[in-house]
């Protein structure tokens, strides 16, 4: 599939494109911030570490980093609009 070019795109696209791109990197942010927080949850807040420091809030943590970063990649790539 050849990439669109710039004279292609039309306004009303541009602007998805660029509303996409930022609740990904924002969504991506939050998820890998929220990974972290389980991850890390020992330096956080002693309190909450006692009900969230158990192997599989430690897998959930690396699962959200994981995806977090996908969606920071997929906010970079800007690849939303395909032909059909």
């Amino acid at each position: 599939m050849p990439p669109f070019d710039k004279d292609q795109i039309s306004r009303r696209d541009k602007g998805f494109i660029l509303m996409r791109s930022i609740m990904d990197y924002g969504m991506g942010f939050l998820w890998t911030f929220m990974g972290n927080f389980l991850l890390f949850v020992k330096y956080f807040n002693a309190s909450l570490a006692s009900r969230f420091d158990d192997p599989v809030m430690k897998w959930f943590g690396i699962t959200c980093i994981i995806y977090g970063v996908f969606r920071i990649y997929r906010g970079y790539k800007k690849n939303y609009l395909k032909e059909r």
